[in-house]
């Protein structure tokens, strides 16, 4: 799956997250977490986005998350939606939507 357009999730509320996507110049995968708890869970946060990207096959684009102290839940649900509306998807075909949730 590519970013093809410019879109977001989330908010900047205390316990919350703000997922940016774009696309991607030069077609890599490029991704940037800046958070108010990185020292406690920065890798949990970063597994989290990982394994959303990877369920989502995203091949290529620039994924900027602001994280405000969320748990893993939301992180995963905020990044998996801004992907999908930066990939203009209108329902995912092929896909069980079980497999990419869980």
């Amino acid at each position: 799956m590519r970013i093809i357009t410019e879109a977001v999730a989330g908010s900047l509320e205390s316990s919350d997250l703000l997922v940016k996507v774009s696309p991607s110049r030069d077609k890599t995968l490029e991704i940037y977490v800046t958070s108010d708890v990185i020292e406690q869970f920065g890798t949990q946060i970063r597994h989290v986005v990982d394994d959303t990207l990877k369920r989502l096959a995203v091949t290529d684009g620039l994924i900027v998350i602001e994280d405000k102290g969320p748990s893993t839940m939301p992180s995963g649900a905020r990044v998996q939606t801004a992907v999908l509306r930066g990939a203009a998807c209108k329902e995912l075909i092929g896909s069980n939507y079980r497999e990419i949730t869980s």
